[in-house]
């Protein structure tokens, strides 16, 4: 029984392998987001000795890269909420310190107390997190769209007035806005009276 805990950060995860009753196999260290450092540690963990299982929090996306490595090296690997983890850690930490050290043996603890409960990453989840990052993307791209679209039909309603009129905005057949389109070919247009 082999506890892994990854506390992953954007371009480095710490690592902390513990053994039931806190037997520490591995003290907390360092492994950039790199394929050759990914291999070392995969190396790392074929050499231990028992059923092993990966434990990391959810991090949005930082998370992912690891996580696809490790499950493609066919690692028991399971993905925490972070909310479980809050909660985990505000009720067995001692000291209110957070330190990337401290975390990683937090969450290789969770997978000790948690053990018989961790369940094994499935795919269907990644589809499921890349598709919810590709909506969020879209939502904030259509608000900066929505708002440079203002800012424009401001500007214009102050420099050409009435102009707004002239246009149906939004065509529903092409998804081109005319109103977008009439100023991009006639930004050298001025109307000065």
């Amino acid at each position: 029984m082999v506890s892994v805990g990854i506390d992953v950060s954007k371009e480095k995860s710490t690592v902390c392998i513990l053994k039931p009753y806190g037997e520490i196999v591995c003290s907390p260290f360092e492994v950039p987001h790199a394929e050759k450092a990914l291999d070392s540690l995969a190396e790392t963990l074929r050499r231990l000795d028992g059923e092993i299982r990966i434990v990391m929090e959810a991090t949005g996306i930082y998370h992912l890269p690891v996580l696809t490595f490790l499950k493609e090296q066919g690692f028991f690997v399971a993905v925490i909420n972070p909310f479980a983890m809050k909660k985990y850690a505000k009720d067995h930490s001692i000291r209110g310190a957070k330190t990337d050290k401290l975390d990683s043996s937090m969450i290789a603890n969770y997978g000790i107390d948690k053990w018989y409960k961790l369940q094994d990453y499935e795919e269907d989840e990644a589809v499921y997190s890349e598709l919810k990052l590709l909506g969020r993307r879209y939502r904030y791209y259509m608000e900066l769209h929505v708002k440079a679209l203002q800012e424009l039909t401001h500007i214009l309603d102050y420099v050409m007035p009435g102009l707004k009129g002239k246009f149906a905005s939004w065509n529903e057949a092409n998804g081109k806005d005319k109103l977008s389109d009439f100023v991009e070919v006639f930004w050298h247009f001025d109307v000065i009276t």
